[in-house]
């Protein structure tokens, strides 16, 4: 499992970027998106902001827990409140399927092919069980 999360990282991230950057070249029909939505425009450049630096922080390996749990609620946010009316089909199943790519990563983290360990030498935040003081025997 040392390199396994690598593709689904960048492939991940990819997506994010693929999906974000044509809206990036107009962005006033994003923030004129979320008015129609019932949220402040200006929550579009919280949204720009959380898709593109986590895309990138996932393709990285960096900070990719977090980042992680970041795009879940974000994921979880659209196929309820945008995309559920649709249908699996045509609808809600991509953002689905980035949800579960995203928890993958969440529960596996970045692997060994990342920054978190090729540079800093372990994982940023590590799983919970590493986090509990272990007893000694």
């Amino acid at each position: 499992m040392q390199f396994g999360p690598l593709p689904i990282r960048i492939m991940l991230g990819a997506t994010f970027l693929a999906h974000r950057a044509p809206s990036l070249a107009d962005f006033p029909q994003l923030m004129g998106f979320m008015g129609r939505l019932g949220l402040p425009a200006e929550f579009a450049f919280v949204i720009a902001t959380l898709e593109i630096g986590g895309a990138i922080a996932i393709m990285a390996g960096v900070l990719t827990r977090i980042a992680s749990i970041l795009l879940i609620a974000l994921m979880t946010c659209t196929t309820f409140i945008i995309k559920f009316e649709r249908g699996f089909l045509g609808g809600f199943e991509v953002d689905l399927l980035l949800l579960s790519i995203a928890a993958s990563l969440l529960i596996s983290g970045p692997g060994r092919a990342s920054i978190e360990w090729d540079v800093l030498k372990r994982e940023i935040f590590p799983r919970g069980k590493m986090l509990v003081p272990q007893k000694a025997a």
